[in-house]
């Protein structure tokens, strides 16, 4: 398969060196400083707490060249717009692996409705200078497997195909048949817990504020009530049909976990909270707006 991966942070890194690994024409798309480390070091990667950095060679480049059988796109939110007008005269299939909660119809309308397919990465990690640093049981080898899936849901040869070459590359993925309706519930849940997570000043912080958590967990249960469809997976029902008190030791407990410290919550960085208020938008914007 010839692949571009658009977007060379973390889960792009890592996506892009499995595949590379596994014998695919893979090249990986980065600017400025990121760009410049790739070509002097290649992917570096290394276990959260680890000394040992591994390097993978993946090539990599400045723009999109010609066409590719896949592009998978791995940016913020609130970059995609550039993403897509980069795109726009790119020969190839492009699976947004990444969230989005404004539905495939405003990705279709610049590159073509016909190209789009939608996913999200199931992993994650930081990075420490320029090396990725993941932990094991983050890899995308994980047992909970990365949704893909085609915007009216249907099961078709080309993404029975891309979930058949990322199982062989060791990447664990599956076909999701209701994949739009998975990233707008998973960006219901989301923005809440990353605004509310921000403004206390980190996971743990907050888990010591049962107000702070109760007024987050209200603003999910409004953006579940708010989607036209039932949430997907099914078990975010139980954000609006379990007593208060209950969810609300859930989720302290959860802001105290290990998963939850490093899973990304803490990154404070200008460009998560971009990423939050474009999903948030997002949210606020009818089925029909969109």
């Amino acid at each position: 398969m010839k692949l571009l991966v658009y977007g060379a942070g973390v889960c792009g890194s890592l996506f892009a060196a499995r595949m590379h690994e596994a014998g695919h024409d893979v090249s990986l798309l980065a600017r400025g400083e990121r760009l410049t480390a790739l070509r002097r070091h290649g992917v570096q990667l290394a276990e959260e707490d680890g000394p040992a950095v591994r390097r993978v060679p993946v090539p990599v480049t400045e723009h999109p060249d010609g066409g590719y059988d896949l592009i998978t796109v791995l940016v913020r939110t609130h970059q995609v717009d550039a993403v897509l007008e980069s795109l726009a005269g790119v020969r190839g299939d492009v699976l947004f692996l990444l969230n989005w909660a404004a539905g495939p119809e405003t990705l279709g309308a610049v590159i073509g409705h016909e190209r789009v397919l939608l996913g999200f990465p199931m992993t994650g990690g930081t990075m420490d200078g320029d090396v990725v640093r993941y932990r094991r049981s983050n890899v995308l080898t994980r047992r909970v497997a990365m949704p893909i899936g085609e915007p009216d849901g249907r099961t078709t040869p080309r993404l029975e195909r891309i979930v058949e070459t990322f199982r062989t590359a060791g990447i664990n993925a599956r076909a999701e048949p209701r994949m739009d309706a998975w990233l707008r519930t998973h960006a219901a849940f989301e923005v809440p817990l990353g605004q509310a997570v921000h403004a206390a000043g980190g996971p743990a912080v907050l888990a010591d504020d049962p107000d702070a958590v109760r007024g987050m967990l209200h603003l999910m249960r409004q953006n579940l009530a708010a989607m036209e469809r039932p949430p997907v997976p099914r078990a975010f029902a139980a954000l609006r049909a379990l007593p208060q008190g209950l969810l609300v030791a859930v989720l302290r407990r959860f802001l105290k976990s290990a998963t939850a410290v490093h899973s990304g919550l803490s990154d404070a960085s200008p460009a998560t909270a971009a990423e939050l208020e474009r999903l948030a938008e997002q949210l606020r914007t009818p089925a029909g707006a969109r």
